[in-house]
């Protein structure tokens, strides 16, 4: 009960909370689930296979145009948060301001080689990391995280019964 409470609480309007602790509190759970579930799906689809949105072609070639040479396989708030980047980063999302939630606070791996941590982890929005994580994928920079902790597949003698005798 309290879970949905917390929910409908997330999506009235921000200036109505001010500073509020507990809507912090939800918003960084919800995010935590959000970089679990991500981080599940990495491990379970080879990433050149997932689609993270119906849009994820055109996020990829925005994104490409607005960032040509962004290295995306290990970022830093530096890199993403100068006033220059915030700047354009601001620009970007705008583009894709009738997607839902393309404003809302994300966590997403700094390095692409490691598993989340929380010294692994930039605050960003939801459409930055579309954007960033599309490219991961597209440009096989989550390659090595996918096979380093895909889920081991059952052998043949482990799936079928033995017969009885």
């Amino acid at each position: 009960m309290e879970l949905m409470h917390g929910a409908s609480m997330l999506s009235r309007p921000a200036e109505e909370f001010g500073n509020d602790s507990l809507v912090e509190d939800l918003w960084a759970i919800k995010a935590l689930e959000h970089a679990e579930v991500h981080f599940n799906l990495l491990t379970s689809v080879h990433p050149s296979q997932l689609r993270l949105t119906p849009y994820d072609d055109q996020i990829y070639a925005t994104f490409r145009q607005d960032f040509p040479d962004l290295q995306v396989g290990r970022l830093t708030d530096d890199i993403l948060k100068s006033a220059s980047e915030k700047l354009k980063w601001r620009q970007f999302a705008e583009k894709f301001n009738k997607m839902d939630d393309y404003s809302y606070g994300t966590l997403m791996r700094a390095d692409a080689s490691k598993e989340f941590s929380p010294d692994n982890s930039i605050f960003v929005f939801r459409v930055q990391f579309l954007a960033i994580e599309i490219a991961r994928n597209r440009e096989g920079c989550n390659d090595e995280v996918h096979n380093k902790n895909k889920p081991t597949k059952k052998s043949e003698t482990q799936s079928q019964p033995e017969p009885a005798q």
